[in-house]
This record gives structure tokens, sequence and C-alpha cells, in this order.
């Protein structure tokens, strides 16, 4: 095994004493399993009963139509696309953790990647949801499909940036479903050989005959593969394409070029915030702490600080182009949103995106978990009036001061957004209920390496630099399920 050891400097990946195959098959199973814990029903049932107001919600917009939200003449886009910019948002992280990550060998991800890819699916759904009931005629959603003449429908307008949106996002959420559910066949299997009755029956049909045979292994990592390298592309160019749904405009505040890069950034910023909340509580709710530990929190913090960093300079990008561009119309645009009457927006904007972000430059915060989520929380809540002030800022005062208006929601606007969190968080809650939250197979390869099991035999064999061995269990003291004791003996 020494030939396989990591150097004792690195963070283990897995914590915790007497850790076996065998018991980390038992402890990511537990949930799934066992009868669901209180925490788990408390949080179904106020999920519930937001996806419930998100039906109710949903089917009065249907009946009624979209004049039951606050959109008028001049203010056309408003909380719809916002919501469903945002959705698209959250959903980058999870193809950017199983993909890129994979492909850059990055043995984190491992604990945090199946989650992450259930996340990116259900807020597609989210986000596909906005788009069906902004139609008007949701009947006729087929419509955005390239369908002949004679069937009833106009060919679509390919040189349209919605057009692009339809087929960027339908073969993110397919190629992504696609990724996820073939990381989850060994893991399903396993349920399989465990579980007796229906439930044995249920997890066969969907295990599709997985037998874990080296063949099939090979098989399983050569698509593995092969699907990361598909998915890497669309991670930029499905919020590139959803970017130039504004930026082929000539409205101030949309027109220009920086978009793509910077919805991209902004997306990977709000995707991995979202899974910050999720595993945050879920590590602790599931007892899972050992598996998703300080090291997978503090690696997400980095980038959640790089990705909101790249968002602040292409906020002060904007405005420098405004100021450089000499265009009076876009240098209001972008003054508006101080002292305009969405002013509050803007600052909610740059304060949560901006200013709170640079607080995770400190190591201590970082490596904080209440801190941590409560930084995620208002990262989600900045990116959403980042998208609320991209688009109703530069929307309701235009180049004529006589059509200016005022955008208000209704309570059809507000239940629409808070409905579809609950069914997000309803859909999450379900997946944890019936498949494993990490992925097993993938979390096992680290065990004789990554864990600090590993570590600790390593350094009872006495070959370990002192040094090293001193500063590897400093850099433990902040792991909230370590146990100093056990070095203390050494």
């Amino acid at each position: 095994m020494s030939g396989h050891n990591e150097s004792i400097l690195r963070e283990p990946l897995i914590t915790g004493d007497n850790i076996t195959y065998a018991k980390i098959t038992d402890d990511i199973l537990g949930p799934v399993e066992n009868k669901p814990n209180k925490a788990w029903w408390i949080g179904f049932t106020f999920a519930s009963l937001g996806a419930l107001l998100w039906v109710c919600a949903v089917s009065y917009t249907f009946w009624t139509g979209i004049g039951a939200w606050g959109l008028n003449k001049t203010v056309g886009w408003a909380w719809d696309i916002t919501g469903f910019v945002w959705w698209v948002g959250i959903g980058h992280a999870g193809t950017l953790i199983s993909a890129v990550l994979l492909l850059f060998r990055q043995n984190w991800r491992n604990s945090i990647n199946r989650s992450a890819e259930a996340m990116t699916i259900f807020a597609v759904i989210c986000a596909a949801t906005y788009v069906v009931s902004h139609m008007g005629r949701p009947w006729l959603a087929y419509w955005v499909l390239p369908l002949p003449n004679q069937f009833g429908s106009l060919w679509v307008n390919f040189n349209s940036p919605l057009v692009w949106d339809m087929f960027a996002i339908s073969t993110y959420f397919s190629v992504s479903l696609l990724f996820w559910y073939t990381g989850l066949l060994p893991d399903i299997a396993t349920i399989r050989d465990r579980a007796t009755g229906m439930r044995k029956k249920i997890y066969t049909i969907f295990s599709f005959g997985w037998t874990g045979s080296v063949k099939t292994w090979q098989r399983f990592e050569a698509v593995s593969l092969i699907l990361a390298g598909i998915a890497t592309p669309l991670v930029l160019s499905v919020h590139t394409i959803v970017s130039m749904d504004f930026a082929t405009s000539v409205i101030p505040g949309w027109h220009t070029t920086i978009f793509p890069p910077y919805f991209v950034a902004g997306a990977i910023f709000s995707g991995f915030a979202m899974v910050q909340t999720l595993l945050l509580v879920a590590r602790k709710v599931l007892g899972l702490e050992n598996y998703i530990t300080m090291f997978h929190i503090e690696s997400m913090n980095k980038i959640i600080l790089l990705t909101g960093s790249i968002v602040g300079v292409a906020y002060l990008t904007e405005f420098f182009i405004a100021w450089y561009s000499g265009s009076e119309y876009e240098q209001y645009t972008f003054l508006n949103r101080f002292i305009g009457p969405y002013w509050w927006a803007g600052c909610m904007m740059y304060g949560c995106n901006v200013l709170m972000t640079q607080l995770m430059w400190f190591k201590k915060i970082r490596t904080n978990i209440r801190l941590s989520w409560c930084l995620s929380i208002v990262v989600n809540i900045g990116m959403w009036f980042e998208r609320f002030v991209i688009i109703v800022l530069s929307l309701h005062r235009d180049y004529l001061p006589s059509s200016w208006a005022m955008f208000y929601p209704t309570w059809v606007d507000v239940s629409v957004f808070v409905g579809s969190i609950g069914l997000f968080f309803t859909l999450f809650l379900l997946f944890l209920r019936v498949l494993p939250s990490i992925a097993i197979a993938e979390v096992k390869l680290l065990l004789k390496t990554s864990s600090e099991q590993a570590k600790m035999q390593q350094i009872k064999s006495g070959h370990e630099n002192k040094e090293y061995v001193a500063e590897y269990i400093e850099s433990l003291e902040k792991f909230d399920s370590v146990k100093q004791e056990d070095y203390a003996k050494l």
C-alpha cells in the first residue's frame, strides 16, 4: 500500500476511524434504507407546501393568462425571465463538478458530485416551468421545435437566441440526466442486492442488469469520460447562449459583449453557492460528516470566491465601458441602478455578490460551517437580484421617457417563484430518500489513499517527516469530524 500513499500534507477526503468498505456502504445507504428522520419530514412538509403553492399559481396563470403577472407594455420581462436565468445558473455547478473536475482528476469531487448532478436536473426542470408558463399558450409549446409547415406550425426563426436557448438547454438537460443516471448504476445495483420484496424488483429494473464485472467497470469508466468530454463545453455554451437573449438586442444595459463570460462566471458562482446551501445541511442531517469534509467545504468556498471576484470585475468593466462608450443612454442605465427607483435592488446585487463574497479571503470564515451556509444563501439572493437588475432596470426606462413605467410583482409572480423553490426542494428531498446522495463506488476509491485512516497508518509507520506530520495534524484542527485525542495518543 505504501506505493499508493498520498503526501501526508494533503488533507484527507474521508475522516473518521475504522472506516471500511462495508461501513461506507452502510453510512451512505442509511438514509435510503431506513425510515426518514424528523428533520427530513419537517423539510419535506414545508417543501411540499411550497410545491403546492407553485401548482396553484401556475394553474391560475394558465387559466387567466400572463396578465395575472405584473408585466406591462414597457416591462415585458420581469420575474419570469429572472427566475428562468436564476435556475439555469444554479444548474451549472453540477455539470462543472461532475465533468470538468473529473477530466482534471480532482478526487474531492467524489463526495459531492452526485448531489450536485441531482441539483442540476431539478434546477433545469424549475427553469423550464418558467418558459412554459410565459408562453401564454403552453399547449402549443411544441412550436419551439423546427417542425415543417404541414404539421400546422411555422418553422422557427433560427436567427433568434430564444430558439438557441431551447436547443442548448434541452441538450444540457439530456446530457446531464444521462451523466447522472450512468453514475448511479453501480449504486442502484448495490441497493438492489441489499433490498427485498418490491423494492428489490424496482431497483432491479433501474439497475439495467449491472453485474459489476471487470468489463462492465471498463465500459462504465469509458462512458463516464466520454460524457464528461461532451458535457464540459456545455458548461460554457448554455449560459453563453442564455446571455445572448439580451446581448443581441439594442437595449442599453443589455447590448454588451461581456455578457457571455460574465453570465458563465455568475452561473458557476450561484451554482456552487446552492451546492453549499444543500450539502451543509444534508451532511449534518444524514450523518455524512466523514465523507463531506471541511476540505470539500473550503474548496467550494474558494471557487465561490474566485467566480465572485470575476463577477465583480465584470461589474466594474460594465461601468467602464458605459463611460468609455460616450453613450448617454448607456451611462444613464448604469447610473439608474444607484439613483433610480430600484436603487435598493442595485445595492443588494453589488453588496451580496461582491462585498460579502470577499469575506471568504479569510480562512476562518471559509472553514466556518455556519458562516459558509449563511454566505451561500446571501450569494443566491444577490444573484437573483443581479438578474432582476439586468432585466427590469434595463427595460423600465428606455429611450422614450413618456413610456417609462414601474414593475410591481403581483401575488402570482411571488407565488410562482416561491413555489418553484418549494418544487426544487421537494424533488431534492425525494432524491435523498430513494437514491444515495454520495457516489459509493467513487468514495471507496479514496479509502486506501486519501482517508484520514490511511494517513494515520502512515504516521504510525514512523517514516514520515515530523515537521510534515505536525503540519498535517495542525491543519485538521478545523475539521468538525476529526478527534484530536486520537493524535494526542501518537
